[in-house]
């Protein structure tokens, strides 16, 4: 198709008249760097060659290379320290970065945290009750021997509340659905987020734990018994009350803010 050469800007016309980008040479080389680290041939601690390497490598001037490692850096897929022995290591895709480019969106679009525990309680009971359908043994071995950690962490109030937050990810994690994983661990990091700000360390010590830990075997009972009716409803039931109390101290139409 006829088109006149690229200008200044970045950009060519096409008979169109519409305007293409051309990505630019850095954007170029983060994109193969990135794919690298995506496809684990780049894999997390690895240092990327040396400056010198990497523009020998890709053909490109320092200035350009400088600009790839701030584009990656930025993405959080590399983390690069200074000195005799810096460089850039290579970082494994983090789901807070993605949870916070959701929650600059939400926030944009005015969402509630009422909003973002609705959406989790949509989705955490059918993992539930699929995790049920399975009864895959290694699943369910994976969430006794868990249940096992939080019932020693009983008195550890924050040591038990991370606990209690990798349950939640694990019925996501083991019920074998990636996207619904990383959809609910970009909404629950969110809620943590503003959860960190507003729970005191009294109202963490005055969590009942052990109802929690009873809560998470009875579900775990259900997923072995292959009862996935009850699985869903049951972890409906406690992903609601959970809400309910976090709502309480937050406040359920308080909007998002990853500001304050």
């Amino acid at each position: 198709m006829p088109r006149t050469p690229s200008g200044s800007n970045g950009f060519v016309r096409i008979r169109s008249d519409k305007a293409i980008r051309v990505p630019k040479t850095a954007e170029i080389v983060a994109g193969r760097l990135r794919q690298q680290i995506i496809r684990g041939t780049l894999r997390e601690g690895d240092l990327l060659r040396s400056e010198a390497e990497l523009m020998e490598q890709f053909g490109v001037s320092r200035p350009t290379l400088r600009e790839t490692i701030r584009i990656l850096e930025s993405e959080s897929l590399i983390a690069v320290t200074r000195g005799s022995r810096g460089g850039a290591r290579v970082l494994a895709p983090d789901i807070r970065v993605a949870a916070r480019y959701a929650g600059l969106f939400l926030q944009h679009s005015g969402a509630t945290l009422e909003d973002v525990q609705a959406a989790r309680v949509l989705l955490e009971p059918q993992a539930a009750r699929r995790l049920a359908e399975e009864r895959a043994e290694s699943a369910i071995s994976v969430l006794r021997n868990h249940i096992t950690l939080e019932s020693a962490a009983l008195a550890d109030g924050p040591e038990f509340a991370q606990l209690s937050t990798r349950f939640h990810e694990l019925i996501m994690e083991l019920a074998g659905n990636q996207t619904l994983a990383l959809i609910v661990g970009m909404l629950r990091d969110i809620i943590e987020t503003h959860a960190a700000r507003a729970l005191t360390p009294e109202a963490i010590a005055a969590t009942r734990t052990d109802l929690a830990v009873r809560s998470h075997k009875k579900l775990v009972d259900f997923i072995e018994a292959g009862e996935a009716d009850k699985a869903m409803s049951h972890w409906r039931e406690h992903v609601n009350s959970v809400a309910a109390r976090m709502g309480a101290v937050m406040g359920e139409r308080r909007k998002i803010d990853l500001f304050e």
